[in-house]
C-alpha cells in the first residue's frame, strides 16, 4: 500500500475514538502490552515526559518541545488528535514523520495487526514509540489520549509526569466527579518519578497527593510556585508578552510567545515548573527558554488552538472543545473590540452541549453546521437547541458553506470565530490549507 491506500487502511480498519467514539475505548492495556512486547519495547532506549490533563496537555507538550529543540536535543512529539494530516501526531525535532516510514510500519506489521486488532490510538503509539527510537532521539514529550490510568501512552516510565488540569470530559469513561477524573489522570504518576501539577482545585489536589505518596514521588503544585501576568499582545493578536515571577519575584519580565489566548497563561506556569525540574539535568538556560517560546508554533507544527487566519475581518479559530476550555476563549474574545461578530458552530453529539451554548454570546450571529465525522451532530439539530439558548443564526451542511456565508456577511471590522469542536476546526484548516 501507498501513503494513501495506508491512511484509508487506518481509518476504516481499526476503531477510532475521535470519529466513532466509545466503540474504540477499551479499558485495559492489554493490547498496548502485547504491541510494545512486539516491537522490543523501544521507549526504554530514550527519556521521555509524560503529559496528562483535561486542558492545556497539547500546548504545554508543544511549549516543551520547543525549548528542547532550541537546546540542541533531538526530540520527539507524539500528541492527538491531528487536525488535517494524519502525521501530525509523530515529530522528530518539529519534522512530521515520513509517509514512507508510516505506510512501511503498517505494510510490515498487517499480521500483528489483523491478529491483535488494536485501536486507531493504540497502533498510532506504538508507531510513535518504534520511531522515536529509529530516529535516535534524545527525549520523548509524549501526551496522553483521554486519560491516564488506561492511556496507550501510559506503558512509558518517564523522567517527568505532568497533569495540567482536571475539568469535565469524557465522564462516561473517566468518571462524572473531579476527584474520579483527577484519579484516572493520576494513573500516570510512576515509582520516584517527580511530577507537576498545573490547576488545581482541594479535591483534586488530595486525589494527587494521595497518589504521589503511593509511588513515592515528589509533587509540585505549580500555582503555588509560579505566577504568569500578560502585559501585551501584538495588534494582529498572534503573540502575547508575558511577566514570569517564582515566589513573587520576577524572572522573566517582557517575554514574548506565539502561544496567545488567555488560557496560554495557566499552561506557562504548567511549562515554567516542568522547565525547573528538567533543568537539574538537561542544559536549558534562560536563552533557551525565551527562544523557544518565541517561536512554538512554528519549531513544532502546533496548530488548532487561538489559531488567527485573517485579521480584516478578524479570523479566530479554537479547538477547545469542552465547557472549561470554550469558556477561557470567550473570555479572550470579549476583550477584542470589533463591531460584529459571527460564529461558526458544530459540536460532537456526547458533549455537554448545554454547557457549551450556556456562554456563548447572545449577540453573536451564527453560522451552525456539521464537522465531517460520525460523532457530529446535525447542525438542524444543533440550531434548535441553541435557539433555547437565544442563540440565531442559520444552518450549513458543511464547514466550507458556513465559512463562505460568514466572510460574506462579515465586515472588515468585525470578527468571525470557528470552534465547539476539534473536528470544526480541522474541516476549517483542511478548507484553508487547500485554498
Amino acid at each position: 500500500m501507498d501513503y494513501t491506500e495506508t491512511i484509508d487502511f487506518l481509518f476504516s480498519s481499526l476503531p477510532m475514538y475521535q470519529r466513532v467514539g466509545k466503540s474504540a475505548y477499551k479499558s485495559d492495556l492489554d493490547t498496548t502490552i502485547r504491541l510494545d512486547n512486539h516491537f522490543g519495547n523501544p521507549h526504554r532506549l530514550y527519556k521521555s515526559v509524560h503529559i496528562a490533563g483535561t486542558n492545556g496537555k497539547g500546548s504545554v507538550s508543544h511549549m516543551l518541545a520547543s525549548v528542547l529543540q532550541n537546546a540542541g536535543y533531538r526530540t520527539g512529539l507524539y500528541t492527538s488528535p491531528h487536525l488535517s494530516d494524519f502525521r501530525e501526531r509523530i515529530r522528530v525535532n518539529g519534522e512530521m514523520i515520513s509517509k514512507d516510514y508510516v505506510s512501511g510500519f503498517v505494510n510490515e506489521n498487517k499480521s500483528i495487526i489483523k491478529l491483535l486488532s488494536p485501536s486507531f490510538f493504540e497502533m498510532t503509539a506504538a508507531m510513535a514509540m518504534l520511531y522515536f527510537r529509529d530516529k535516535n532521539i534524545d527525549i520523548a514529550i509524549i501526551e496522553t489520549g483521554m486519560g491516564g490510568r488506561l492511556d496507550s501512552t501510559n506503558i512509558v516510565n518517564p523522567i517527568l509526569s505532568v497533569i495540567t488540569n482536571i475539568g469535565f470530559d469524557h465522564s462516561r469513561f473517566l468518571g462524572d466527579t473531579l476527584p474520579a477524573i483527577a484519579g484516572e489522570k493520576a494513573g500516570i504518576i510512576k515509582n520516584n518519578v517527580p511530577v507537576v501539577i498545573g490547576e488545581y482545585r482541594n479535591e483534586t489536589r488530595k486525589v494527587f497527593e494521595k497518589r504521589a505518596n503511593e509511588t513515592g514521588s515528589e509533587i509540585y503544585f505549580a500555582s503555588d510556585n509560579y505566577s504568569v501576568r500578560k502585559l501585551d499582545e501584538t495588534d494582529d493578536h498572534v503573540k502575547q508578552c508575558v511577566e514570569v515571577k517564582r515566589n513573587n519575584k520576577v524572572v522573566l519580565n517582557k517575554l514574548w510567545t506565539d502561544m496567545n489566548g488567555d488560557y496560554q497563561l495557566n499552561n506557562l506556569l504548567t511549562f515554567f515548573q516542568a522547565v525547573e525540574l528538567l533543568k537539574d539535568k538537561w542544559r536549558v538556560d534562560k536563552t533557551h527558554i525565551q527562544n523557544g517560546l518565541y517561536s512554538v508554533r512554528t519549531a513544532t507544527g502546533f496548530s488548532g488552538r487561538w489559531h488567527i487566519s485573517g485579521n480584516d475581518p478578524l479570523v479566530i479559530c479554537d479547538s477547545g472543545h469542552n465547557v472549561e476550555a470554550i469558556g477561557r476563549t470567550m473570555r479572550h474574545i470579549k476583550q477584542i473590540e470589533r463591531e460584529n461578530l459571527h460564529f461558526i458552530l458544530g459540536v460532537v453529539s456526547d458533549k455537554d452541549i448545554a454547557g457549551m451554548l450556556d456562554i456563548m454570546p447572545r449577540n453573536a450571529r451564527y453560522y451552525f453546521t456539521k464537522a465531517s465525522v460520525p460523532r457530529a451532530m446535525d447542525e438542524n439539530k444543533l440550531r434548535s437547541i441553541a435557539a433555547k439558548n437565544l442563540l440565531k443564526g442559520e444552518a450549513y451542511c458543511t464547514v466550507k458553506e458556513a465559512y463562505n456565508a460568514a466572510i460574506t456577511n462579515a465586515g472588515k471590522n468585525d470578527l468571525v470565530f470557528i470552534g465547539g469542536s476539534t473536528f470544526i476546526v480541522a474541516d476549517f484548516l483542511i478548507l484553508t490549507d487547500n485554498n
